[in-house]
């Protein structure tokens, strides 16, 4: 059972390895949360940062994301203000698109979409 368990670490650390040396800019992924949706309905994860853009998935509020740090426009890099009290961190992307890296299909095929930064807060 041990080296089954070596082998799945190996995997994943040679996929990780592989993102990160095709170009992605992501190498270190902050925890934020689905936040202040509307009860009854879920904040939309898109192919691009806008509203008309593909839909990816869909997560409810408290739901965790996995974000790569990225914003749109002249807005922050999430590590980069990662020292500021939460509601800071929140009022800072409030207007921009952020980027996560989730699994939409759930099946082990991640990739990159949008969030919009108004439904999010630091986790």
């Amino acid at each position: 059972m041990k080296s089954r368990a070596a082998a799945v670490a190996a995997f994943a650390l040679a996929c990780t390895v592989t993102f990160f040396s095709a170009g992605a800019e992501a190498v270190v992924f902050a925890a934020w949360q689905v936040a202040n949706v509307p009860w009854g309905d879920t904040l939309n994860v898109r192919k691009y940062p806008s509203g008309s853009s593909q839909k990816q998935a869909a997560y409810p509020n408290g739901t965790v994301l996995q974000m790569t740090g990225r914003c749109t426009g002249e807005g922050p890099d999430l590590t980069d203000i990662a020292y500021l009290p939460p509601w800071k961190q929140a009022q800072a992307v409030r207007y921009r698109w952020c980027e996560v890296w989730h699994d939409p299909a759930r099946n082990g095929q991640f990739e990159t979409g949008w969030v919009y930064g108004k439904y999010i807060r630091p986790h």
